[in-house]
């Protein structure tokens, strides 16, 4: 499956990462997956991970922009960060979609999947 742009070091992943307090993150903006905190090898390892950004790819594809920006901060505001329907979708998608992303390895197990923001 052919994966996005990914984008180290990202400064627009940078200020989500101090805003979420945490240790690392990656977001999408419009076709790229932005990292901070987090190498593209490390972020490769988690098939979960992957397939969780990959789905804000294809919300982004279906709201655009704009649609899709506007949407998921009204909701940050209106449900707070963890039940934005946008990332409650996105983490729906990883569980089902993981093993599309894992290149034929075993997925790991729930120990060794990235821990996202829980807030």
């Amino acid at each position: 499956m052919q994966l996005p742009r990914i984008i180290e070091n990202s400064p627009w992943a940078r200020l989500a990462r101090l805003k979420l307090g945490a240790p690392n993150v990656a977001m999408v903006l419009g076709s790229s997956i932005h990292l901070s905190g987090v190498t593209r090898e490390e972020f490769l390892q988690d098939p979960y991970w992957v397939a969780h950004e990959m789905e804000h790819i294809r919300q982004y594809q279906e709201h655009g922009r704009l649609g899709f920006l506007r949407r998921y901060l009204l909701d940050w505001l209106r449900h707070g960060y963890y039940r934005i329907p946008f990332e409650v979708a996105a983490r729906e998608a990883a569980e089902r979609n993981a093993y599309l992303y894992a290149g034929g390895r075993p997925l790991p197990s729930e120990e060794q999947r990235h821990r996202g923001v829980q807030g």
